[in-house]
């Protein structure tokens, strides 16, 4: 896979927070940055919206608008795990 670099602002304070806790793991501000990206992306992709509508990459924009508002009209309840089974394979 090809690296590419990127640019972005921060907050100066923050810069200087990942600069000191870099340094304490030994690691490069890069490093801390690429980790911290990745962990995040892999918490967001465990979120119910994500897992309901990463794959509705062919929807047109009414049908993209209709699933958003499904998905907004439930509730808590609703997004609740009530059972699970295990399958192996």
């Amino acid at each position: 896979m090809a690296t590419k670099a990127m640019n972005f602002k921060m907050d100066e304070a923050e810069i200087l927070d990942m600069k000191h806790v870099a340094s304490v793991f030994n690691m490069s501000v890069t490093d801390l940055i690429k980790n911290a990206v990745k962990e995040y992306i892999a918490e967001l992709k465990t979120d119910p919206f994500y897992r309901l509508t990463a794959n509705v990459q062919d929807a047109s924009d009414e049908e993209s608008r209709e699933i958003l508002n499904e998905i907004e009209e439930l509730s808590d309840d609703d997004l609740t795990i009530v059972s699970t089974k295990r399958f192996s394979v």
